[in-house]
């Protein structure tokens, strides 16, 4: 049922295998038969916005789907959104469009990159992170969070240390910060671009989950640091998250350096990874001109869901959540119970009824963690976690 003050339903319980749903796509039962607590891909079980559906239907409507350029509208509305939201202008000269955020980090890799090169990372963080640096030949240069009393931090002095080597050429930021939830302050950003800017590290920023986040944290935009850091930076945006339309919206990316910017505006010729899609631009448009009270609907229901897994996790005393600044991706350390990866994983499914991601995706920093999605109706979160509490208490 729609909420009254909202008139949003995120109650509602949509099942997502009628499509063919990542998330859901196995169809999983755990033990007695029971649907798995499926938690693990980073997606929200809520449908859009109704202003998305309804610019897409009016766009199905008209029944012609042929060649499309880019709507005037469209770059306007990211604009629009960015200034008004997170008082970050930014030069429609410096927006190029992309496939989506994976596609962009690649293609800055391959660009400005040799191979052989360094590229620093910050573990525990984002698996995909890996295979890029892997996957076109470059070397990955960890300079891992430090977990502070339940606060994970930046190592800038290891930062520094790294920096100063010249074949360290690029650093992955993930702002805000995925799987741990930090959303890096103004001042931890300014020092990281200062260390980058220093030693010629180009910072490359995936900023996906900047919307999504909690009452007493700001998102910075890398770019918004100064024209100097925002030219030694590509930064790269996309609504996917932000309005869950993550498989019909594309990505963007925004690049001061003039240099920078012809480059990838050839290469994304010359791979012919320029062209447009309908659905995808009307979505984007439509949730960025009109999202924003689905949107603050949904980080207030999210909260929620954040405060029933604290409260949940406060009983069993045997597993810690690192409390999130921002995005629907929680940190839970599993620590304490003493099982290794493999075993963990195994008990989380076959006791629990939890897929989840297994924190050693993220690196050997993530070993004896997970990352559990909470965008999901209450009541199945409820469900959930009466499992994992049943499970831990007869392990």
């Amino acid at each position: 049922m729609a909420d009254e003050k909202t008139g949003f339903d995120f109650d509602q319980d949509i099942d997502r295998r009628v499509v063919p749903a990542l998330k859901v796509r196995a169809k999983p039962a755990g033990r007695g038969g029971q649907t798995v607590f499926a938690a693990g891909v980073a997606d929200m079980d809520f449908r859009a916005p109704p202003v998305v559906l309804a610019a897409m239907q009016r766009r199905l409507d008209h029944g012609v789907f042929g060649y499309e350029a880019v709507s005037e509208g469209l770059f306007a509305a990211l604009m629009r959104w960015y200034r008004e939201r997170h008082a970050w202008d930014i030069d429609a000269g410096h927006i190029l469009r992309a496939p989506n955020i994976l596609n962009a980090l690649a293609m800055a890799v391959s660009l400005f990159t040799e191979r052989g090169d360094g590229i620093i990372i910050q573990p525990p963080v984002f698996f995909d992170f890996f295979d890029i640096i892997h996957e076109n030949g470059r070397t990955i240069v960890s300079n891992p969070l430090t977990l502070d009393r339940g606060r994970y931090r930046m190592d800038f002095a290891g930062l520094e240390a790294l920096a100063r080597n010249p074949r360290t050429t690029m650093l992955f930021l993930c702002n805000p910060h995925n799987p741990v939830g930090r959303v890096w302050s103004r001042d931890e950003l300014l020092t990281l671009a200062a260390i980058c800017l220093k030693h010629d590290v180009l910072v490359v920023s995936d900023e996906i989950h900047g919307d999504l986040t909690f009452a007493g944290h700001a998102y910075t935009p890398f770019a918004s640091l100064g024209p100097a850091h925002a030219r030694n930076a590509i930064v790269c945006l996309s609504p996917a998250k932000t309005f869950n339309i993550a498989s019909c919206c594309s990505a963007f990316t925004i690049v001061a350096d003039a240099k920078r910017r012809a480059a990838l505006q050839a290469a994304n010729s010359r791979l012919t990874v320029n062209k447009n899609n309908a659905f995808a631009n009307v979505a984007m448009q439509a949730a960025w001109e009109g999202g924003a009270p689905w949107l603050d609907a949904v980080l207030n229901y999210l909260h929620g869901n954040l405060a029933l897994v604290e409260q949940a996790l406060d009983r069993t005393g045997q597993v810690d959540l690192i409390r999130p600044d921002g995005t629907f991706l929680l940190w839970l350390d599993f620590r304490k119970l003493q099982r290794p990866a493999g075993e963990l994983k195994a008990f989380l499914r076959e006791k629990a009824g939890w897929m989840v991601t297994g924190g050693d995706s993220f690196g050997k920093e993530g070993e004896g963690f997970a990352r559990v999605n909470i965008a999901c109706p209450r009541a199945r979160l409820e469900a959930a976690l009466q499992n994992l509490l049943a499970a831990l208490q007869h392990q």
